[in-house]
């Protein structure tokens, strides 16, 4: 890859989608010749570090930060300029952009090791521990995509932009099934009280199985980095990219969110007659309540409303962390109210780093077909992201540097993890929710990135941050999770809405939700499928659970069945694309209609 060393511009773009100015950066602060040694960078960074123009910039920091009110006259600050991937970014703009950007992942950051510790029964300790090595093998993995490391006949490892990484919520979903899976057959221990309610005990070594297949399941990512991204598309459109990532998103809401959000997504959601959950989260809670209590639905709708009013009044800074302003204040009130236990707090360690826990490694064969999925999701979801990353960021978003970018984006997810699961996470992919701080800020640059990731590795050392984050009621984090992930299916429906609609979109469309759909609203649909089979070997057993776990996966087998369907069905000389000319005469021709016939129903 060349460096140009043509003078760069930085513009801003008004809100209407005009210029408001051009700014060349001085030689001093944006022609910069190549660094030679430590030496210069050093000096250089001295003398930055000691002018204003350094520190500042024409960044406007007063733009980022203070509110603005709505329903009032549009603001005449002018926004600042647009720093691109290389520019020199000054020190204070590189420091809040990166604080920015992890403020903006942290909640999708914490949300997975939360859920899995909670679906596995783990002490406070082990989930205290999963959420800081979340957190640092996040920041480490995506200083990784920002690199762009070239390795060898043009292949790159990473994306060269900011472009962050985090756990998929396509595994969070698959995960629970996994789970679901190990403690019906055994492999997990539980009790059934003379009730009939099941309490499920601790069992970290389900963890270390889906660290184990994962870790196996990895090579598929990375072999697929190497298809081109064409053929990729051809298999994976956006029909059934957008399918699945509605899916997840909605699972995920039924499964986690809206169940916490009444109190507990554990077995108190059923209000069991007896047992430890009897009461939401568990009867030792300082203040337990029956699942649905009102003041755990009104805990909730504080936050996702703190979430609104931060929309609505925000600065800039703000509206990107407005899911940690609702957890900050929903976590306020809870506690005044006694709703929170800190023994999370008093248990975590004040400084950790990964390894400090770890789990046995192994192979859970049921789960190899379900995570092997999973990868060929995060593939195809890795090129939606990046191709919106290179949007944002104002590069092509086609030919051969954009191939390369999607090529290196979806290699290093791939290696991602396999060594994620060496950090005791589950697969990490890239992160899309960071191009709207792009977007926001005007800030794609990589400096800003590296400041983020080192944030990330900062917050997953101070080992008391997560006992906090432990601390949040459920009814609280409900509230912001749903918010969370009802964003994904609205990322799910706007990648649909790039598709033609021709009839065979329809139809494949159509046969997907029927499972899709189906599985989400009766979810015991397909466990007993395999009830009446009797004893057979092994290996035929291991195969019928995994086939179990992706009909009992939503997304799963919506996604198997749009992808044959998406392949076997031709498309129609019909169904060919619509040209420019002809939607302009379609445009033209209803348009007439509807004046010509207004108020009449017009079937076509």
């Amino acid at each position: 890859m060349t460096t140009s060393t043509q003078p760069q511009e930085i513009s801003a773009i008004n809100a209407d989608g005009g210029p408001s100015r051009t700014t060349t950066p001085t030689p001093h602060a944006h022609h910069r010749p190549r660094l030679t040694g430590v030496s210069q960078y050093m000096r250089d960074l001295r003398e930055k570090a000691s002018t204003r123009d350094g520190w500042l910039g024409e960044y406007s920091i007063g733009w980022l930060c203070l509110p603005t009110l709505p329903f009032g006259k549009a603001s005449r600050r002018r926004p600042p300029p647009f720093y691109s991937l290389d520019a020199d970014l000054p020190l204070l703009v590189a420091i809040v952009c990166g604080f920015q950007h992890a403020l903006a992942m942290l909640a999708g950051l914490i949300t997975p090791p939360i859920i899995f510790a909670s679906a596995l029964s783990l002490p406070p300790e082990l989930q205290a521990y999963m959420i800081s090595a979340s957190l640092i093998g996040c920041g480490i993995l995506s200083m990784v995509q920002i690199s762009r490391i070239p390795l060898f006949k043009g292949y790159y490892l990473g994306t060269g932009l900011l472009s962050v990484v985090g756990t998929s919520f396509s595994t969070l979903s698959t995960a629970n099934s996994i789970f679901n899976a190990m403690y019906a057959d055994g492999t997990c221990p539980s009790t059934t009280a003379e009730d009939g309610t099941v309490t499920r005990g601790s069992c970290p070594d389900a963890y270390g199985m889906v660290l184990g297949t994962s870790m196996i399941c990895s090579f598929i990512e990375i072999f697929l980095a190497f298809v081109p991204s064409k053929k990729l598309r051809r298999v994976f459109p956006p029909l059934v990219t957008g399918l699945v990532v509605m899916l997840i998103g909605a699972s995920l809401i039924g499964e986690s969110g809206i169940l916490n959000w009444g109190g507990g997504s554990n077995d108190c959601h059923s209000r069991p007659e007896s047992g430890i959950f009897q009461l939401c989260p568990t009867i030792f809670a300082p203040k337990p309540l029956l699942w649905g209590s009102p003041e755990f639905i009104g805990l909730g709708f504080l936050s996702f409303s703190t979430i609104v009013l931060t929309e609505l009044f925000g600065s800039p800074f703000l509206k990107n962390a407005s899911i940690i302003v609702g957890l900050l204040v929903g976590c306020i009130v809870a506690g005044a109210a006694g709703y929170m236990d800190d023994s999370s707090i008093r248990s975590a360690p004040a400084i950790t780093f990964l390894w400090v826990y770890t789990f046995k490694i192994r192979v859970y064969p049921p789960a190899i077909l379900p995570m092997l999925a999973v990868y060929v999701t995060v593939a195809t979801e890795a090129i939606g992201d990046i191709t919106a990353s290179c949007e944002v960021s104002r590069v092509a978003v086609e030919g051969p540097e954009f191939d390369s970018r999607i090529q290196g984006g979806i290699l290093s997810d791939g290696i991602g993890g396999f060594v994620s699961a060496l950090f005791t996470n589950t697969p990490l992919s890239v992160f899309a929710q960071n191009n709207g701080v792009i977007a926001l800020t005007r800030c794609a640059n990589r400096t800003a990135g590296r400041f983020c990731c080192l944030f990330l590795v900062l917050f997953g050392i101070l080992g008391k941050l997560s006992g906090v984050f432990l601390a949040v009621p459920n009814s609280v984090l409900g509230g912001v999770t749903t918010f969370l992930f009802a964003n994904v299916v609205t990322s799910g429906i706007r990648v649909l809405c790039s598709v033609r609609w021709t009839r065979r979109d329809r139809f494949i469309l159509s046969a997907a939700l029927l499972f899709g759909i189906g599985n989400l609203i009766v979810p015991e649909i397909f466990t007993h499928l395999f009830d009446g089979v009797g004893e057979v070997s092994g290996g035929l057993r291991g195969l019928l659970d995994s086939i179990t776990i992706i009909l009992t996966t939503p997304f799963l087998i919506a996604g198997v069945v749009a992808v044959v369907l998406n392949l076997i069905i031709p498309e129609e000389v019909e169904d060919a694309p619509v040209q420019e000319e002809d939607r302009s005469d379609l445009a033209s021709e209803v348009e007439s209609t509807s004046k010509g016939e207004k108020g009449n129903d017009v079937t076509p």
